[in-house]
């Protein structure tokens, strides 16, 4: 049963990219009321100054200090390595719900007493946590290709991924590698087989109940654009397409933001939305998941709002009806 009174949200580390996409949700959301935004890097400035898709929409000042006396939920937009510090130096109400967007509470066993936040795999636990670890954007979109497979027990073999991102996956302090020069007209491989992710998507596979280790190859990609992940998800596999569907649209059946789609997929289909599109395809014994997300929604902000929602009793869809641009 929904809540009667607003929620009200604190938002620390919200000049950047995710801060910013967390504002824009929280002013929109029915049954949430942004109380503050804290940045020291701007403080006493207009939200608009540095999130200029908000002038004329938000008259808000980001902060300078934290008031825990006046919200419900804390959003932690800080970056890695950040957020525990943060924490471990702050006193903060027991009653104050957090959602942590960085890394730093996902992987086992330093989780402490988050409950790691995608909510196609623990949504009832979710519903009853005080603290959640927001997944990592790249962890979303392939984990939500290979959720219905590991929970089946179906991944018996190495699983081979290729994902591409945009350049807000980096965060909003520039490097060589984000420069409109560098990027544009340009795609590279980084951190192939490395990525932090894998960790997550590992744990998940784990948590699932699959016999022995897995071996993942990911190798990720720069893209030449600014939001979205697009992700090639393959595996052996024993069944038809039809088999493959069936078991797909099983799982994520009342999953309201991840469906399978008839035809393939693209950017264009999920970006400015809480969505997750997977189309699958059946190859010479192989199964191929393509999967598509925004990074900053599905992957970020999006679902920490879509994590507040549950935890507070409300609609899981709440504040996050957003309809992609088609052209």
């Amino acid at each position: 049963m929904a809540t009667t009174k607003m929620i009200r949200v604190g938002i620390i580390g919200a000049a950047g990219y995710t801060g910013g996409e967390a504002i824009r949700l929280l002013i929109n959301h029915s049954e949430a009321e942004l109380v503050w935004a804290v940045s020291s890097s701007s403080a006493g400035k207009p939200l608009s100054s540095v999130h200029t898709d908000l002038e004329g929409q938000c008259s808000m000042a980001f902060a300078a200090e934290p008031n825990w006396e006046v919200i419900d939920v804390l959003f932690l937009c800080v970056g890695h390595g950040d957020a525990r510090k943060y924490l471990e130096a702050t006193s903060l109400p027991e009653r104050v719900k957090i959602i942590d967007l960085s890394q730093d509470y996902r992987i086992e066993p330093n989780t402490e007493d988050f409950v790691y936040g995608l909510t196609e795999q623990n949504r009832e636990a979710i519903r009853g946590a005080q603290k959640i670890a927001n997944p990592g954007c790249f962890a979303t979109a392939m984990q939500l290709a290979l959720l219905p497979l590991a929970s089946a027990g179906l991944i018996h073999s190495d699983v081979n991924i290729s994902a591409i991102t945009g350049s807000t996956g980096a965060g909003q302090s520039l490097s060589q590698t984000s420069h409109f020069s560098w990027r544009e007209n340009n795609i590279s491989v980084y951190k192939a087989f490395t990525h932090q992710h894998l960790r997550e998507v590992k744990q998940m596979i784990a948590r699932s109940g699959a016999n022995g280790e897995v071996d993942i190859n990911f190798v990720p990609y720069r893209g030449d654009f600014t939001r979205g992940i697009l992700a090639s998800v393959y595996t052996k596999f024993d069944g038809t397409i039809d088999d493959a569907r069936a078991l797909y649209e099983r799982y994520y059946e009342g999953h309201p933001f991840t469906s399978v789609a008839a035809s393939n997929v693209a950017l264009k289909q999920v970006v400015n939305t809480n969505k997750c599109l997977l189309h699958l395809e059946v190859h010479e014994g192989k199964l191929l998941i393509v999967s598509a997300i925004d990074n900053l929604l599905k992957g970020a902000s999006g679902q920490a709002v879509e994590n507040m929602n549950l935890m507070f009793g409300l609609e899981q869809t709440a504040g996050l009806k957003l309809k992609p641009q088609a052209f």
